[in-house]
């Protein structure tokens, strides 16, 4: 959801940008006569962004994966992760069968 509202947040101010009271109009989309020159400016910038993320995320998960582990023992896994990382069930009241 952040992530795909984000870039249409991005990407509609290249398009949908105007004059108006609260900017001083020297930006314009691309429906309001500015070209393409705005539109390029935030698809850079998503781009930019997005390797931003990737290779921080990246090396965050090597990290972790390498010094304690991205994985639940294989057990909690079965029983359920409410009980390993909170100590509770999430729905007592659902039966299994």
């Amino acid at each position: 959801m952040h992530c795909l509202n984000g870039v249409w947040g991005t990407i509609a101010v290249g398009l949908f940008a105007c004059k108006t009271p609260a900017v001083d109009g020297s930006v314009l989309g691309l429906f309001y006569g500015g070209g393409f020159h705005q539109l390029g400016i935030q698809l850079f910038g998503i781009i930019c962004v997005a390797l931003w993320v990737c290779t921080t995320s990246f090396i965050m998960f090597k990290t972790i994966q390498h010094t304690v582990g991205l994985r639940v023992k294989p057990r909690e896994e079965v029983a359920g992760l409410d009980l390993g990382e909170h100590g509770s069930e999430a729905y007592p009241d659902f039966l299994k069968k």
